[in-house]
């Protein structure tokens, strides 16, 4: 991921396999879940900061995501279950059209305790 390679060779933020992939799946969630659900168009920014990485994914659908519990029968819609495992804080904002969800991941490998 051209991000985190950016990350290390301009900030000298040292990024292990496992938070380099964590990033991946929450950007390929968020993304994924805004392509579908949404009727225009999405963006996705990535900002680096003393506290991690955010993975900020705006679309039009005013819509605020549920987080559903934790079912292994259940077949798909584990997208936000697993982006809370792995990030540090998920939140949305609601804008003036549709929403912005921040999925905030630090930097270190600190389990997350939720």
């Amino acid at each position: 991921m051209a991000f985190v390679d950016r990350m290390r060779a301009e900030y000298g933020l040292q990024v292990s396999q496992r938070v380099r992939e964590s990033i991946e799946l929450v950007v390929s969630e968020l993304v994924t879940n805004a392509h579908k659900y949404a009727l225009g168009p999405v963006l996705m920014q990535l900002r680096v900061g003393a506290d991690g990485v955010d993975v900020v994914v705006w679309d039009s659908d005013p819509a605020v995501p549920v987080v559903r519990g934790a079912d292994p029968g259940r077949v798909g819609h584990h997208g936000l279950e697993i982006i809370r495992k792995v990030a540090e804080k998920l939140f949305v904002e609601r804008e003036p059209v549709g929403k912005r969800v921040i999925a905030r991941l630090a930097l270190s490998e600190a389990p997350n305790p939720a």
